[in-house]
Parts: C-alpha cells; structure tokens; sequence
C-alpha cells in the first residue's frame, strides 16, 4: 500500500431503505420456454457448433489493421463473427469490432484484459487507448487491453431507432414529468419510441441482451485463443461482467468490477433507474458543500444547508416561468433542464462549475452560458446508443404496462425526494414494448472461482452503494470489494484514491484478493 493510506476491513453500515417493487408485466416466453431458457442461462450453453471446444486454449485468429481514425497507433482492430441467434448458430451472422493493445512486456504477459463498456449503449472500442493513458505500468506489462462495441453499438454491426430529432433530448429520454407532476407527455414519448424502435429497429435490435452480450465476451475469448478471459467492467459493464461469470465461471480469470448495479434478477434495469432516487440524495451533499466553499468563484450560497433549498426553489421557479434560451435544445432554462443538468454534474467533482453557472444564471446573477445543442454528427452515435439502450432495457426483462401505476409511482417519488421530481420511476418506451423478452434474467450467483473483485465509490449517483451491496451479497464468497470514501461515478485510475487504485492493481498484477472486503478513507 501507498504511504499515508490507511487501509482497514470495515465497510460503512447500509441503512438505506429499498426503493417499491413495481409488478411484474404477466408475459409469455415465446421463443424458449422458462425452464430450457433458465437452464440456458445459468450453465452458459450457447448451441455453438459440435467442432467448437470453448475451453480450448490456441492461436489468436483474428486479422488485425489500423483502428481507423484512433489516435493511439499501438491500438489495432478486427472483427469477430458470431450468430445474431445462438440457438442457430450456423443461421444469420454479424460482426462484432474488437481492438487490442499489446502487453508492453511480452516476457511477463499473463493474458488478456478485456473492458466492457457501460451504458447499455455505449462504445468500448477506444477503450484501451484512453485506460493506457492511466493504468499503472504493471498493469500494462502484463496485459493485452482489448476493447470492443457490443452487439448493435458503433462498429459492430449496428442499430438505430430513428427517431425524431426532437425526441433525442436528454430531458424526454431520462422521462422527466411535467411541472404538475403529470405524466401524460411521457406516456406518449415512450409509446411513440417504442413502436419507432420496433419498427426500425429490425432483429439485431430484437436480439440485443445482456445474456446475449456475455455469449458474445465468450465468442471473443474464444477468437482471441485464450483459455480463460480478465476483465474490468464498468457500470452497466459489471451486470454484463457478473453475467459472465455466471454462464462461463470456469472461463474467468481475474473480474474487477467498478462502479456496480444492482443484479436483482426481478428487476434488473428497472431497478437501475428507479436508484437515480437514492443516488442523487446520497451525492448531492458534495455539490452543496463545494457550491457553498468560500474562494469557490461559482460559489452560489454562504453555507451548504442554503444549497438544497436554493436549488429547489430555482427549479419550481423555472417550472412556472422558464427563461428564454436562443440556440439552443430546447430553447429555454426550464426546471426539468436544470434537473438534468444536476444528474450530470453528480457524475464527476469536475462537472459541478456546470451546475453551478447555470443556477447562477438562473438567479440573474451570471448570463446564460453559451446554447448547448447536439452537433449534426453526433446525431447518429446518439440514435444508435438510445437504440441500444432501448433493446437492451426492454429485452432483458418485462416491464409494467398500466400507466396508472407508473402515475402513483412518480406522485409518491416526488413527495419523498423532490431532487428527482418523480423521474426515476416514470415510464419509459420498455412499458409499450411488443417483444416479450426471450429468456429470463440471469440470476448472479455464487457458483463458480473465487476471482471477483468490487470497486465502489460510496455516493455514486448512477450505481448506488447499497445495489453494489446486493451485487457483493449475490456473489457471496466468490467476491471481495473495495469501497472508496468518495463521491461520482468510476472508481479505478478515475477517482484520484491512492487506497483504492492499489488495491485493484495489485489484484490485476498478482492474482491476489484482499483477505475481506475493504474500506478506503477520502484521499
């Protein structure tokens, strides 16, 4: 351990309090029956072909080339194929697009350090190039960094919803009710989207999960001729990475997970955004300290008790009467815009002087900053991440379809956290969804080698501690975690905690897990 780094066994007691259980939607598996789809799931059998060995160990069979427009010229790319159904492994193919950084010591590389990207939706194919910017030099020695884009995302074979432009703002795609806490604008955002989706989005939107996503890790495992597969997954990545380890446990070697969602098999994604409650109340109070430190020059009260209040009050006030704002999406300061602008800015410290300009400009002290908008060539990266989002939300699990429960839901959402106004249980296009979802969830279990690590930031406002928790109980003795002292999102090389980061490295570079879960004090 670092000098100066205090290092313990404990773990902060959990009091948090469980957000309701919605009901589950009554659907029927019309494409494998629940006990041949749990089976499936839980064993990690895929219907590859007979002549395919998965275990087997040998030569890396992919072509590598430039990456093309990547800065980094270690990185390089290929494409692995693999079946767009596996239960027909021999029908219908797509690709997937992987990239690679060599380890920089071939004498001492132990194997391959796959990163899986967060979202659902996101991009992981630049991944190695920006983690070889920040991973220690040990880490770097012994391990070949390989990035990919999931199934539908970016390179690989890719979706899209097409959507109106209108319908990619953040505000309707987070389904942040009206002023009045109504939720009829909502209902008819999410049914539009989900029947634009299923209409556009074709079968490999229909086959994007995150079962399938761990079928597809093991495919590249399988590409690449290793044995046994490292990886570091992060946020939404570590559902996909627990997934893994639970269909194909004897084909892991060392799992860090970062920054964790709660893997309840009833919920899944559900769960995850109805934890944008707790979270936010569990983060805030860092904005509200740093936005009340004086010789802060976005400095917007004198103590941070002011802050909540003062945020609150600008909110309903921009509710009532929002300020104009030429150029930019949409053209005005409301209240749901300066909520969304808080959900970000809870993500990293460096993002609060975001939040707090714009409160100040929303209390006439500062101008508006400068119009934000989504430039014409992020357009279709966006529409192909909210594809992916959409198909992975709505296929990995039903949802409720009575816009009255999702009404009360919100009504008793805002009364008891009215940082969030109700938007972490509203109603999205999974609601109106018309593709029931082809096999359960897979149920995280502690079956399989004892090689999981958890790192975990104590108020993370996306992926809470207390679902990190349940995602540690879930694994039982196959995991250990590591839980940080810290606020925002991201734990390992991002949070700036010596403690933290040399626990996971000196995991990745040894093999070897703390003896018990470990807490690590504020940097």
């Amino acid at each position: 351990m670092p000098k100066n780094t205090k290092h313990t066994t404990s773990t902060p007691k959990n009091t948090s309090k469980n957000t309701p259980n919605n009901t589950l939607r009554n659907t029927s598996r019309n494409a494998l029956t629940a006990a041949a789809a749990a089976a499936l799931a839980v064993t990690g059998l895929t219907a590859l072909p007979a002549a395919a060995d998965p275990g087997r160990a040998g030569q890396d069979r992919l072509t590598w080339s430039a990456c093309e427009g990547q800065a980094d010229p270690r990185q390089q790319c290929a494409t692995v194929t693999v079946p767009l159904d596996y239960r027909d492994p021999h029908g219908e193919q797509i690709t997937l697009t992987v990239s690679r950084i060599r380890a920089a010591r071939p004498d001492q590389r132990h194997g391959v350090l796959l990163t899986i990207p967060g979202g659902p939706g996101g991009s992981g194919l630049n991944v190695p190039a920006k983690a070889a910017k920040r991973l220690p030099q040990s880490v770097l020695d012994r391990f070949d960094l390989v990035g990919f884009d999931p199934r539908g995302v970016g390179r690989s074979t890719p979706v899209s919803c097409g959507l109106d432009r209108s319908d990619l703002s953040m505000v309707k795609l987070h389904g942040w009710p009206a002023a009045d806490g109504s939720i009829d604008g909502n209902v008819a955002y999410a049914r539009r989207a989900a029947e634009t989706c299923a209409r556009n989005g074709g079968p490999v939107l229909r086959s994007i999960s995150t079962a399938n996503e761990a079928r597809d890790i093991d495919s590249i495992r399988r590409a690449l001729g290793e044995r046994r597969l490292s990886a570091w997954g992060t946020s939404y990545g570590t559902y996909a990475g627990a997934v893994y380890a639970t269909m194909f446990p004897q084909r892991t070697d060392r799992i860090v997970l970062d920054s964790n969602d709660d893997p309840d098999p009833t919920r899944v994604e559900r769960g995850w955004l109805a934890a944008y409650g707790p979270g936010v109340e569990d983060r805030f109070p860092d904005f509200a300290k740093w936005a009340a430190s004086p010789g802060n020059p976005d400095r917007v009260a004198d103590t941070p008790e002011e802050v909540r209040p003062l945020f609150l009050d600008l909110a309903a006030r921009l509710d009532r009467a929002p300020l104009p704002w030429p150029g930019s999406d949409p053209a005005e300061l409301n209240g749901n815009v300066l909520r969304e602008a808080m959900l970000q800015s809870l993500y990293a410290d460096a993002k609060f002087p975001d939040l707090a300009r714009l409160m100040l400009a929303g209390l006439g002290r500062r101008p508006l900053p400068a119009p934000v908008t989504l430039p014409d060539q992020a357009v279709q990266a966006v529409q192909n991440s909210v594809a992916v989002s959409v198909g992975t939300l709505c296929n990995d699990v039903a949802w409720p379809t009575d816009p009255a429960a999702y009404a009360k839901d919100v009504a008793a959402e805002r009364a008891a956290r009215p940082l969030t106004a109700g938007m972490p249980v509203n109603v999205g296009p999974c609601a109106f969804w018309p593709f029931a979802p082809a096999e359960p969830p897979v149920e995280v279990t502690d079956r399989g080698p004892a090689n999981v690590l958890l790192a975990q930031n104590l108020r993370d406002v996306a992926t809470p501690y207390r679902g990190a928790l349940k995602l540690r109980a879930a694994l039982g003795e196959r995991a250990r975690m590591v839980t940080v002292d810290s606020g925002g999102h991201d734990v390992y090389v991002a949070n700036g905690n010596a403690c933290g980061d040399a626990v996971v490295t000196d995991y990745l570079v040894t093999g070897r897990r703390p003896a018990g879960d470990v807490f690590c004090p504020a940097r």
